[in-house]
């Protein structure tokens, strides 16, 4: 079964419930900051982190980490955060993931729950290109991040439920580089990716991987 957080594992019925998808290559401090501060402005009882499995509209863009370490790194991010779950749901699902089939499982498994689907500006401009998007917004409600003092521009599907949260100059791009090339990541990326990312041998660079901090 998908590693997902069930309705009898917390404390009172999750009824408002926060899907926070991606890629998370590398998990950074900018993902807990927006599922923390977005879980508080909406009142969430619960916010799940869903690590995409096969992310279709990044493949052949660049190599992407494997589904298996990825979802390890974004476990190691969250410990024991309150309110914040990892869900396997698209890793342990074949073939793409598309959020109408996260979705519909996700509904089935928190039964009654409102659910929240909480984007960045990027995502938020692509959810026309999305698989049944019409779907979709029948199913949940779009959250997009806006930033202090700026306001996204995003696409006139739906009512949008905007979010402001601390702006943090965090970039997974940067990230593989700086994990590539020795630079440093503290307080960026939280210590126990480092050493998940660096047992596991991800984002080489010369066959050389730069160990976390012990």
């Amino acid at each position: 079964m998908p590693d997902v957080a069930r309705p009898e594992a917390v404390s009172a019925p999750v009824r408002r419930l926060g899907i926070f998808g991606g890629t998370f290559d590398p998990p950074h401090v900018g993902h807990l900051v927006t599922a923390v501060n977005v879980r508080h402005a909406l009142a969430l009882d619960l916010v799940l982190l869903v690590v995409a499995g096969s992310p279709w509209q990044k493949e052949g863009s660049r190599r992407i980490s494997p589904a298996p370490d990825r979802l390890a790194m974004v476990r190691a991010a969250v410990g024991d955060a309150a309110g914040i779950e990892v869900s396997s749901i698209e890793v342990d699902r074949p073939g793409p993931s598309y959020t109408i089939d996260t979705l519909t499982d996700l509904r089935s498994q928190f039964p009654g729950a409102e659910c929240f689907t909480i984007l960045g500006e990027d995502a938020a401009a692509l959810v026309p290109t999305w698989e049944r998007y019409r779907e979709v917004l029948a199913l949940t409600r779009l959250v997009v991040v806006d930033r202090p003092g700026s306001v996204c521009e995003v696409p006139a599907i739906t009512e949008w439920i905007r979010v402001e949260v601390p702006h943090l100059e965090v970039s997974s791009t940067d990230l593989r580089a700086r994990f590539a090339d020795g630079r440093p990541l503290d307080y960026l990326v939280p210590p126990a990716v480092l050493r998940v990312a660096s047992e596991r041998g991800l984002y080489r660079s010369d066959d050389i991987v730069w160990a976390a901090k012990r």
